[in-house]
């Protein structure tokens, strides 16, 4: 039995994770900002120590690395870590214990695709703040373990999926409207001919590559892609949503002035960001070194996560079945 500290325990992720842990049989400490329950419920959350942390106010005042150190983990998962600075700060603090350190990254580390797969290896091109950091974060990581400091693991999602929030539609964003119009057989606009790529991976095939990469010595050093077994462009989504309501999706291919018409600033922004980028990640790696295969497909997360929606107000599909 190892001692594991998961921090941002409370998340899509580690709603996922931390049962896994306590069933596996691991000790497991919970660190979340205030104490906001796990997106789902599981009998193996009354084993799990629990602690309250705000991450941002601790970083400012020099408390919170210390604070994890002080839980003398075996292995520490640490799922809410955005800057470099905020990594440098925890990995000097953990530093003399050497705890293994399990980041997770994000597949935005890449900027728009050259080749299809990208590998773990491509060269780094992010742009925006959230894919920068984490890229900045990776090679800050990959350096302390050269250096023997601090041993750690980096693990890179795509497009977090499942039930309890909203996903990335097959328009590239977050609104809801989307889902209805693919159910009821109405005007879905799409860019770029719906060519544009995203891949998703379900959030617990997320929390199995954790909870992989704590047993497997190999991975240390190095970065994973944990996504579906495949991408899809947004016209295969859109055909695979609509098909579970017996539809074939009405497709309007758009610009970029009219898709922020019919989007709204924020929502065109988000497809546009998804679209530009189009990456299909391997997991070769993954499932070589790892042993990770994922469970879901792209649209089975995406149905999982659909259903929640549905069955909690959160997305209209007039009341169809599917």
């Amino acid at each position: 039995m190892s001692r594991i500290v998961v921090i941002g325990a409370t998340g899509h992720i580690g709603s996922y994770l931390v049962p896994r842990l306590v069933r596996a049989g691991h000790q497991v400490v919970a660190v979340s900002r205030g104490h906001r329950e796990p997106y789902h419920q599981a009998a193996e959350w009354a084993s799990v120590e629990r602690v309250a942390a705000d991450r941002s106010e601790e970083e400012a005042n020099g408390s919170f690395g210390q604070r994890i150190a002080s839980l003398e983990a075996d292995a520490v998962i640490d799922l809410v870590c955005f800057t470099p600075e905020s990594a440098q700060h925890l990995v000097e603090a953990l530093r003399p214990q050497r705890p293994l350190l399990v980041h997770c990254g994000t597949i935005w580390v890449h900027g728009p695709a050259k080749r299809v797969p990208l590998t773990e290896d491509e060269p780094r091109t992010p742009y925006g703040d959230y894919g920068t950091g984490k890229a900045a974060i990776e090679r800050l990581l990959h350096r302390e373990t050269r250096t023997g400091g601090v041993p750690s693991v980096v693990l890179h999602p795509g497009h977090i999926t499942g039930p309890g929030w909203h996903v990335i539609t097959p328009a590239g964003n977050l609104d809801p409207r989307v889902w209805r119009a693919l159910a009821l057989g109405e005007p879905l606009a799409l860019p770029d001919r719906g060519l544009g790529v995203l891949h998703h991976v379900h959030a617990d095939d997320v929390a199995r590559a954790f909870e992989l990469a704590l047993s497997r010595p190999a991975a240390i050093g190095s970065s994973f892609h944990v996504v579906s077994e495949q991408a899809m462009t947004l016209r295969g989504l859109a055909d695979g949503v609509a098909g579970w309501f017996g539809r074939e999706p009405r497709l309007d291919f758009v610009d970029d002035a009219e898709l922020e018409r019919r989007y709204g600033t924020d929502h065109a922004a988000t497809t546009r960001a998804h679209v530009e980028r189009s990456i299909a990640a391997s997991i070769a790696r993954a499932r070589d070194v790892l042993g990770y295969s994922p469970r879901y497909s792209s649209l089975e997360a995406l149905k999982e996560a659909l259903r929640w929606l549905v069955e909690h107000g959160q997305a209209e599909v007039d009341g169809q079945d599917f």
